[in-house]
């Protein structure tokens, strides 16, 4: 099983530094998120064995019960909240998460606020951007991202940077092409974009973050 889980690893790897390689880019510039939502302790376990720091997950409830015993193996582990978060939640995602992927919108902002101030400490934050447009998605719509940006500034918030997850079934290029474009316009410097069927483009346009699940977890049965 490790050394499965090593050799998904090292694939993930090489296609990434081939696709930086492409660009102009450094390997060492993206980091690979190992999106592990739904996979218990046993199955994210060979990852860490096989040097894997960087884990993603949707939940807070869910990443609360299983990630405290395996960071307490392992201290050097960075999680990121990659699903979306409710305000309610906001003091267990500050608490839990390295970084949070998915403020969208002027509660969760306020909440978050609250949050990292109660904490002292503010995980890097990414603002999720509603690409596509798509009225069943979370994420901010294009033309609101200025105010909202605005709005975490003047709430103490520092964004890091824009998430995007592109329409499914169309071709993600254009979708990357833009997110990276609203980064470079807005001055954040990070760029969470790509998944397992597409993060090779992504790189090449310029993610800094991508997550990737299936092809370093395997296909579900």
């Amino acid at each position: 099983m490790t050394d499965d889980a090593a050799q998904r690893l090292m694939n993930v790897e090489r296609d990434i530094a081939a696709a930086a390689r492409r660009a102009g880019r450094e390997a060492h510039d993206v980091t690979l998120i190992a999106v592990s939502k739904t996979h218990d302790a046993a199955a994210i376990a060979p990852l860490i064995a096989a040097g894997q720091r960087v884990f993603g997950e949707n939940r807070v409830q869910e990443a609360a019960g299983k990630w405290p015993a395996l960071r307490a193996a392992t201290p050097d582990i960075e999680l990121h909240l990659i699903g979306q978060l409710q305000s309610n939640k906001a003091d267990e995602a500050v608490a839990l998460f390295d970084a949070i992927h998915s403020l969208d919108r002027s509660s969760l902002v306020t909440a978050l606020a609250r949050a990292c101030a109660k904490a002292g400490k503010q995980p890097t934050l990414f603002m999720q951007v509603n690409i596509g447009d798509e009225p069943q998605k979370g994420g901010a719509a294009i033309p609101a991202l200025p105010a909202l940006l605005t709005e975490a500034q003047d709430a103490g918030l520092a964004i890091s940077g824009l998430m995007a997850i592109p329409p499914a079934d169309t071709e993600a290029a254009p979708y990357f092409a833009l997110l990276a474009e609203l980064a470079e316009r807005h001055g954040l410097p990070l760029r969470s974009m790509g998944m397992s069927g597409d993060f090779t483009t992504a790189v090449m346009l310029g993610a800094t973050h991508v997550r990737v699940g299936t092809a370093l977890f395997g296909a579900r049965g």
